[in-house]
């Protein structure tokens, strides 16, 4: 997760990218919401990159560092909030007794 947000709304808006997706858990699976989230990251991030460039030469020979940066991003992120449910599990998860 971000340390510090670049603005005031950064948690706002992830909210509601995650209700969409636990409301879809409701009549769907999490694992097929899950990778319908992925996916639909994975192409807002091609297109945002795609924004950067004057062409898809230029593009190209920037893929790998596109890709690495991304990964990356995720991957720390991921961690952050992993982290956190371990840290919180049994507050995060409560469950009805």
């Amino acid at each position: 997760m971000a340390k510090d947000p670049l603005d005031e709304h950064f948690y706002d808006r992830a909210d509601c990218y995650i209700d969409v997706a636990n409301n879809q858990c409701h009549s769907i699976g999490r694992g097929k919401v899950s990778a319908s989230f992925m996916y639909a990251l994975a192409r807002f991030n091609a297109w945002l990159s795609a924004t950067g460039f004057k062409s898809a030469d230029e593009m190209r020979v920037k893929r790998e560092e596109t890709i690495d940066y991304f990964v990356d991003q995720y991957r720390k992120n991921l961690e952050d909030n992993l982290d956190q449910y371990i840290n919180n599990f049994d507050e995060y998860m409560k469950r009805p007794t």
